[in-house]
């Protein structure tokens, strides 16, 4: 390996990294935005997040890229407009019905879910019993999140704890089905965001109140777009297809807990030992599900076997 891949391999995971941090604040800003519609919040974030990034390729000499970009197949705009609109839909649902800390803990389930999903969907891949096993942790945890009374959902939250479940299997799906189309280039996330900023338009003008929400925040809101609606899409793909994909996928499993620590931080959510233990079980279980504690010798069996 050249010194020169390896830099540039270090400094693509150095910009993956960062979306971990970058994603950890999602649910404050989504907080912070206020009463905005769920469908106008997608429409307004999806919508800066995707102009800006056209503006920047623009300004960097990537048109060609870009109207190549939009012509990629059916396929590669279904899943990317689709995976976009409904896992921020869902999750910006989920924020407004629920705890904000629990809602994200259960909708952070997705690193979890992929593993899963990869063993049963993706080919040289195969759902092994440590797999389950990191299952049973990360639901576990999310059990914990729902109250002392167990699975009540019967509650006031059970729309945002349902809502924040499909968000995670919606996000997990749409990452493991990206690994299909990896050929798609970076520069098409651009034009997937305007177009879940269109779909999510719509939607608003349809269904929705029109008008400026009182007590909503702009600044939130310009907050959300330029960061884990937006920028954090186009360096987390420039770090699973430039950097050290495992570290970076060890990293995203810490992503719950960030985020936890965030909202006790900004005082939207309480420190307990039921919160810490719920988010430590997701993590542990993402992780012990991903097979990254396992022995590097065995990991190098497995992936031998595969081929």
């Amino acid at each position: 390996m050249s010194a020169e891949f390896t830099a540039e391999a270090h400094r693509a995971t150095l910009w993956g990294a960062s979306t971990v941090l970058n994603w950890a604040t999602l649910a404050l800003f989504t907080q912070w935005a206020g009463p905005v519609p769920p469908f106008l919040l997608t429409a307004l974030c999806f919508g800066l997040a995707g102009g800006l990034a056209l503006l920047v390729f623009l300004a960097r000499g990537e048109g060609q890229a870009l109207a190549e970009a939009f012509r990629q197949p059916p396929a590669g705009w279904l899943l990317g407009v689709g995976g976009l609109f409904g896992y921020h839909l869902c999750y910006f649902i989920a924020q407004q019905n629920a705890p904000a800390a629990n809602a994200g803990l259960i909708s952070y389930l997705w690193p979890l879910l992929i593993v899963i999903l990869a063993g049963w969907l993706l080919p040289g891949e195969r759902l092994r019993g440590i797999h389950l096993l990191g299952g049973v942790c990360g639901f576990i945890g999310a059990a914990l999140l729902v109250g002392p009374s167990g699975f009540d959902w019967a509650g006031e939250y059970t729309l945002g704890y349902l809502v924040a479940l499909l968000a995670a299997f919606i996000w997990s799906g749409y990452s493991v089905a990206s690994r299909l189309l990896s050929r798609i280039p970076t520069t098409a996330v651009a034009w997937n965001c305007l177009g879940a900023a269109a779909l999510a338009l719509g939607c608003h003008l349809a269904w929705e109140p029109r008008g400026w929400p009182e007590g909503a925040n702009p600044l939130a809101i310009l907050a959300l777009g330029l960061g884990p609606v937006g920028s954090a899409f186009f360096t987390w793909d420039v770090g699973m297809k430039r950097g050290r994909v495992r570290l970076l996928g060890l990293l995203s499993y810490a992503t719950p807990l960030f985020s936890t620590l965030v909202l006790i931080a900004a005082g939207l959510a309480t420190a307990s030992a039921t919160l810490l233990i719920a988010a430590l079980l997701i993590c542990g279980g993402a992780l012990i599900g991903s097979d990254m504690l396992g022995s590097r010798k065995d990991r190098r069996s497995r992936e031998a076997s595969r081929g």
